[in-house]
């Protein structure tokens, strides 16, 4: 399985409770161009509108820049194809208990191209620098454990 975008931010603003992998729908040469590596999913996430999960806010630039169509838009929502309990269970949790819903990766599964979104509860800011205070530490163990310092 190889990524072809990879949200790091995503992990850093949220605390991920749940994964799940959805199908995306995407045009011929929208595949073509996240196969390229030409995605990036900064600054997207996942909205429930009438029963189904889009992905919006995704940029996926065109292919061939000269063969787009004129009113090919990189940020339009893309439908992700989930199930129906699936759909059920994360429209409950993002109404009732105010989660939200982030995009982590995008990959292929064989010819198919996924995306693993997850449930998120948004991090704290004193949260994140405790999380970075912490790395810092790890690190600097690590360092002095292999005798660079």
């Amino acid at each position: 399985m190889k990524d072809f975008a990879y949200n790091k931010r995503a992990l850093f603003d949220f605390e991920i409770l749940e994964t799940f992998e959805a199908g995306i729908a995407l045009l011929g040469t929208e595949v073509k161009s996240v196969r390229a590596g030409h995605m990036s999913l900064r600054g997207a996430f996942v909205t429930m509108h009438n029963g189904s999960a889009e992905l919006t806010n995704a940029t996926i630039p065109p292919w061939q820049i000269a063969n787009a169509p004129g009113s090919y838009d990189q940020t339009r929502s893309r439908r992700l194809l989930l199930s129906e309990e699936e759909l059920k269970y994360l429209t409950g949790k993002t109404t009732h208990t105010g989660l939200t819903i982030v995009p982590i990766r995008v990959y292929n599964r064989g010819s198919r191209i996924k995306v693993e979104i997850g449930l998120a509860k948004g991090k704290k800011l004193h949260n994140k620098k405790r999380e970075q205070r912490e790395k810092d530490i790890k690190r600097e163990a690590e360092i002095f454990l292999r005798g660079k310092e």
